[in-house]
Parts: structure tokens; sequence; C-alpha cells
């Protein structure tokens, strides 16, 4: 295999460039995969090399060329100008807003986030002195409105992960952009595969590598791409934070990427015939998928989207909470689990109305989010058929 330049790899398609960014072979002693570096110290030729740090890494936790085959590939299908790694999705999300404000800073945050980021802002910023206010995330280029003098960031997550609104990305960039603000966007949903971020106009792209990264349900994990713009900051509270993750699970998160086309074209294939089908059922209000013609969001969604993954949530309609959990607690290829993008299917029940501020989410019964994994259709189908049938018995007692 022939080494391939950065600007090679940035001309290939995508399912191309995961397979060959961040893989060097002739660094390796011809094996595909890069070796895992276990280790904290990095020893030095000389004093002299120590103090002009002559060793491309220095010390464990801030490098190793397991950590760089991973950045560098996934830097190619980011765009950006760099990116770090962090142990957990949250913890990308902590370090992408710890790097862009401070004291007395104002934060605009979609009203669509999910909890733990809501904790965090509430819980940490609001303690260290940052203003939070959360907005429509369907506001769009409106979010001018919202700005104030001090207003230093806006963090945008499109789809929300719960109740799946798209936002207007390019809209909201453009309107931050022209007074100086930071806009930041948890990728996660759709991965840099499906939606590129910093072409839409995200200076900073955060994926939770926890999901569709690994695939396999075993890692914690997240990742920070930013732009030219950001990347400076980023990179320096990632050091001066002491962020850094595992080598076994930066291996494991590298051999995950090499598959992540084909497995999220899978779960975008199953995930889309399952939601078209679940809009047929008696028992189903909404089904909220934004690749469905019936979304609210799905305009946007096929203009600024390259795709859809295996993540939606259905509204059923109103039975009480006994015939919920009739139809979930005996279903037996989705497990009640959180997180997603892993390739069993899962399924939980969540309420997103006790903690939006800034919006109304009041629907018409109960909701279900539902990751689809790599099972057989028919199969799945034929799980929630049986799962329905409860719900019915349950909810005629």
């Amino acid at each position: 295999m022939r080494k391939f330049s950065t600007d090679e790899i940035a001309d290939f398609q995508p399912a191309t460039r995961l397979s060959v960014a961040g893989s060097h072979p002739e660094e390796a002693f011809g094996f595909v995969n890069p070796p895992v570096y276990h280790g904290s110290t990095v020893l030095f030729p000389s004093v002299k090399d120590m103090a002009e740090r002559t060793n491309r890494y220095g010390y464990g936790r801030r490098g190793s060329p397991t950590m760089s085959a991973l950045q560098e590939a996934i830097g190619a299908i980011e765009g950006g100008v760099g990116v770090v790694l962090c142990p957990s999705g949250l913890s990308a999300v902590s370090t992408a807003l710890l790097a862009v404000l401070k004291a007395g800073d104002h934060l605009l945050m979609t009203d669509s986030a999910y909890d733990p980021i809501r904790t965090f802002c509430d819980n940490v910023l609001a303690r260290f002195g940052v203003e939070i206010t959360y907005y429509d995330p369907l506001i769009g280029g409106d979010i001018a409105s919202l700005f104030k003098p001090n207003t230093r960031a806006v963090f945008t997550e499109s789809p929300g992960s719960l109740t799946f609104e798209v936002q207007d990305i390019p809209a909201i960039a453009e309107a931050a952009h022209a007074r100086d603000i930071l806009v930041l966007l948890d990728n996660t949903w759709a991965t840099p595969l499906y939606f590129p971020a910093h072409a839409r106009g995200a200076d900073i792209s955060i994926w939770s590598g926890t999901k569709y990264l690994s695939g396999h349900s075993d890692i914690l994990f997240g990742t920070v791409s930013a732009n030219a713009r950001a990347w400076r900051a980023l990179a320096k509270t990632h050091g001066d934070t002491g962020m850094c993750v595992g080598p076994d699970d930066v291996y494991l998160a590298l051999r995950g990427l090499r598959t992540l086309a084909v497995r999220l074209e899978a779960h975008q294939k199953s995930a889309l015939e399952l939601a078209r089908w679940l809009e047929t059922r008696p028992e189903v209000s909404r089904v909220l998928h934004p690749a469905l013609e019936s979304h609210p969001g799905h305009a946007i969604w096929k203009r600024d989207f390259l795709g859809s993954t295996g993540l939606f949530s259905v509204v059923l309609k109103s039975v009480p909470h006994k015939a919920v959990a009739a139809f979930l607690d005996h279903l037996k290829f989705f497990g009640l689990g959180y997180s997603w993008g892993g390739f069993e299917s899962l399924a939980i029940p969540f309420r997103a109305t006790p903690y939006r501020t800034a919006t109304r989410w009041e629907p018409e019964g109960p909701t279900i989010r539902f990751q689809i994994g790599l099972e057989d259709v028919r199969d799945l189908k034929a799980d929630l058929e049986e799962g329905f049938a409860r719900l019915n018995a349950a909810a005629a007692e």
C-alpha cells in the first residue's frame, strides 16, 4: 500500500478516506494497523533534545503514535485544522465549552440539548460565572435577536437526540459569525460522514465516539474537531486540563472507524424501513425521524445532510404507563439501555417535558426512542408487533 499525502486523501471519497487515513504500514513494519502504545514516559537522547523538545512525543498524556493515527483519520473526514480525543462524549462537550468560554461570557444553548449537557451548563459553567440562555432550536437566523454584547458562543445539536428538531446550522452560523461568535455543534447523530460540520459553518464539531465511532458498545469516547478560528484555544484547553484517553480505547476507536461507512449505511437502511413501518401502526401518533417526508425538519435535513442514521423517536397515542412497560419489558431484540450507535438495537422511554425551559414539549402520548442496530429488520418488526400486542392488551385492561 502506498503512502498518501494529506492533500491526496482530501480528494478521495469519504469511505476511502476512512480506509486509508492514519494508516502508515511503512512506519509499523508493514502491519496494516498501528500498534497500541502503552506508556507514560518518553525518553530523550540528551538534555539538549529534552530542552528543545526534539522528540515528536514528549509525554504519554500529550500523544502517541496510536493517538496520532486516530486524530489524522478523524481529521480527514471532519475537514478541520485539528482533532483532540476525550474519554467520553460529555467530556468532549465540556472540553469544547471550556475552551471558548470564560467568566462573564454569555452562552446560547439549544433547548433540545440532552440533560447531562444542561447539567454541566447549570452546575459548572454557571458556577464559574458563565451566563447561559436556552433557545428554541428552530430559531434559525433569528438567533441574532438573542445576542448580547458578551455572547461568545452558540451551542447547537442537529437533530436533537431525543426530540429530533433539525436546526438550520448555516443560518445560525451566518448570524453568529457576523458578530464574531463561535458555533459549536454536537454532531453525534449524523457523524462527520453524514453532516460536514465545518463546511456548514460550525467552528467546533463534537462527536460522542461512544456511539458510531466504535460501533460495538465497548468504549466511552469523544472527539472534538476545530477550524482555524477555534483550534488554538481548543488544543490548549485540552492539554491544560490533562484530558487524555487510554491507548486501548484509542485503538478500538480507530478499528471501528474503518467500518463506519458500511455500518452507517446498514443502520440508515434498517431505521428508515422501520420508521416508515411504524408510521402505519395504529398505536403510533408520530414518528420523529428527519429523513421522513412527514418530519417538520425534513426540508433542512434534505438540504444539509448526506444521510441518516439509526436513531429516532416515536410518539405513541395516549396509553397508560403500564401499557408502555408491557410493550418494552419483553422485547427480545431491543435492549433497555442508554446510549446508541452499537450493533444492537435499543429502546428507552423518555420524558423531555420536565427540563425544557425555552420551548414547550408536550407530546400527545408516551415517547420512546429507538436505536436500530444491525439485526435483520424482519426479526425487529416481528418483535415490535408482539410488543404492540402486549401494549394493546394492557391498555384494554
